[in-house]
């Protein structure tokens, strides 16, 4: 039996590079199981690898995108967590169970094949099952945005209520983490040491993220100074965890903007090509911080993730659900930039 999938036929080329098609649909070998995928959610991550930007080899023709959701259509006979008719999730990186793995070239949608599909077969070990209280489109938002989140505040030195956390913008994996830091206490008053700051170009995307539980927001368009401002919100200590997506270009201002000792995060590179070649070594030294590189992170993560969220009875942030049959157009959207938190593709109905 055939089924549809895309596959990204033209690297560099960005989203008018994915094809749609048809594949024969996998046989699961004794520990892997067959998924009906229901819904896969997007990143920035699946647009830098379309436009060749993303710096690492990636499989021919390969299925885009890591993330999705979906349902158990039959098992293995050696896997024993899953049955027909479960609702599953799956981790990005097939190979990282735990701890940080030897490589990344086993992630979905570029090392090898992704969810932009009807079918998919997958490890057993790879598969997580869904909260009750989340739908499948909710359930995609979590493989990589929300485990990036999670690493990023409780990979390392684990964010403690009353502290302040800073994003930079209000993509998928900063509105995660506001979501998860807003749950977990960092929440404020006015000059209070508990507080979540965003940082935007778009005051409609800040008022949104207001409205999800930043305590504080600033344009940085219309206040480059904005590690000055995160100081002065609070009271001249420095931010505790910072979400640097910008990169190298802003990364001095991430160095003012952080507390002695405290946490920056390099999650992203959306600040484009190097500019500037600020002495990271020497700012580092003089902060006392830890700058952490972020990989998405673990299934042992992404399994504390799925229980706070159940726990809190949470949910991500969804800004549009495109249909199959406009995958493309929700790559499109994504590039765009005009989002706020994630962008699902529904597989199915």
């Amino acid at each position: 039996m055939l089924q549809t999938v895309y596959r990204l036929k033209n690297p560099g080329q960005g989203p008018r590079g994915i094809v749609r098609g048809q594949a024969a649909i996998p046989t699961p070998r004794a520990h892997e199981v067959l998924v009906r995928i229901h819904a896969v959610s997007l990143n920035y991550r699946d647009i830098a690898i379309a436009t060749n930007a993303y710096g690492v080899s990636i499989k021919a023709d390969v299925i885009p995108a890591g993330d999705l959701a979906g349902e158990v259509v039959s098992a293995g006979e050696a896997v024993g967590d899953f049955k027909k008719g479960d609702r599953v999730v799956s981790i990005s990186d097939q190979n990282n169970i735990y701890g940080n793995p030897a490589t990344v070239g086993d992630s979905l949608g570029w090392g090898i094949d992704g969810g932009l599909a009807e079918y998919i077969v997958l490890p057993g070990l790879s598969l997580l099952h869904i909260p009750t209280h989340l739908s499948y489109e909710e359930a995609s938002c979590f493989p990589t945005a929300g485990v990036t989140a999670w690493n990023a505040l409780y990979g390392g030195l684990p964010l403690i209520p009353g502290q302040t956390v800073l994003f930079q913008g209000t993509g998928g994996v900063s509105i995660f983490g506001l979501l998860i830091a807003h749950a977990a206490g960092a929440k404020a008053c006015a000059f209070s040491l508990d507080c979540t700051i965003v940082t935007s170009s778009s005051d409609e995307k800040l008022e949104l993220a207001k409205k999800l539980g930043a305590d504080y927001i600033i344009n940085y368009k219309k206040t480059p100074d904005w590690d000055k401002v995160a100081r002065e919100l609070t009271n001249g200590r420095g931010v505790d965890h910072i979400f640097d997506n910008a990169g190298i270009n802003d990364i001095q201002r991430s160095f003012n903007a952080v507390v002695r000792g405290g946490t920056i995060s390099a999650i992203g590179f959306l600040g484009g090509k190097p500019k500037e070649y600020p002495d990271v070594p020497l700012l580092a030294i003089f902060s006392g911080c830890t700058l952490r590189g972020i990989n998405v992170g673990s299934k042992q993560l992404f399994e504390n993730l799925l229980r706070f969220f159940e726990t809190k009875e949470l949910k991500p942030y969804i800004d549009k659900v495109f249909p199959f049959d406009e995958a493309v157009e929700a790559f499109e959207y994504l590039e765009s930039g005009q989002h706020v938190g994630k962008v699902v593709v529904r597989i199915t109905g």
